[in-house]
């Protein structure tokens, strides 16, 4: 594993630990969705990377990009490119939503972390 991989498996778990502690400690719902989808994007840019030698540019080029590695991959449930997909949209909600139906709920926070754990210790297995 390279250092930048490393690099960016680390911010993956510190993203992790940031929405739990978001959620748990500051009831910050939006932000822990947030955090969640930032954990299985920073996990997924490693995936990204080792396999392709680059990081993917965009939101949508990591999703697009994991979801075409992966496809094949019996280590990697799909749920996770589905997840990157919907968490990328509480990220939305969380950055530009206005209104009352602008909400991520702390369930919805708390089922986004723990869909995000998951390819995030894959990854650092399937990478180390």
């Amino acid at each position: 594993m390279t250092p930048e991989i490393a690099d960016y498996l680390n911010k993956a778990r510190e993203f992790l630990s940031k929405a739990q502690n978001l959620l748990d400690v500051m009831h910050y719902a939006d932000e822990a969705a947030r955090a969640a989808y930032l954990a299985g994007f920073h996990a997924a840019q490693g995936l990204i990377l080792a396999r392709t030698g680059r990081a993917a540019k965009t939101h949508s080029g990591v999703r697009s990009s994991f979801a075409r590695l992966t496809k094949d991959e019996p280590h990697i449930d799909r749920k996770f490119a589905r997840f990157l997909a919907r968490a990328y949209s509480s990220k939305e909600v969380t950055d530009y939503g206005i209104g009352p139906h602008a909400v991520v709920t702390a369930a919805e926070a708390q089922a986004m972390i723990e869909v995000a754990a998951e390819p995030v210790d894959r990854m650092t297995e399937i990478l180390a």
